[in-house]
């Protein structure tokens, strides 16, 4: 089963970059493979936690293919779960942590492990999946920069 984890520290707070993953609609204009991204449900419970079930498009080349997702997203302890629920995956989990370490820098944990249904899928896209995953932390790092300035 595929998987990847990285730490990176970023000129950037917890609490920004939290907002960042958060901001699921946003998306399409910089992760890597995702072309389309749709919030179908979203709710936040007693405890402050936000739950939202999410569809994301991923395509390269001729290939697309969409897959839900559960979002929990438990700003008290800058954690972001993601959890597999329907399409072309036996299993897909992602995490993401934001921990502060001084002034406007934090650190970032993310970790995502998953494996295709389809053998024949997993063949084709197998290299290009986790060409991107090892992108993900990047992409979002470049867009904190954009949206919140270099720190």
């Amino acid at each position: 089963m595929p998987r990847f984890r990285t730490v990176r520290r970023v000129h950037h707070s917890a609490a920004q970059m939290f907002a960042l993953v958060a901001d699921m609609d946003a998306y399409p204009e910089f992760v890597p493979l995702c072309t389309a991204l749709r919030v179908r449900h979203r709710e936040t419970n007693a405890e402050g936690v936000e739950v939202a079930l999410a569809e994301m498009e991923v395509g390269y080349k001729a290939i697309r293919e969409r897959f839900t997702t559960r979002v929990t997203l438990e700003a008290a302890r800058n954690e972001i779960l993601v959890e597999y629920v329907d399409g072309p995956f036996r299993h897909l989990r992602n995490r993401w942590r934001f921990r502060d370490l001084e002034e406007n820098r934090s650190e970032i944990e993310f970790f995502i492990d998953y494996e295709f249904r389809s053998r024949t899928l997993g063949a084709l896209m197998g290299a290009v999946f986790d060409d991107a995953f090892r992108k993900f932390a990047s992409a979002f790092e470049t867009r904190a920069d954009r949206v919140y300035g270099r720190g």
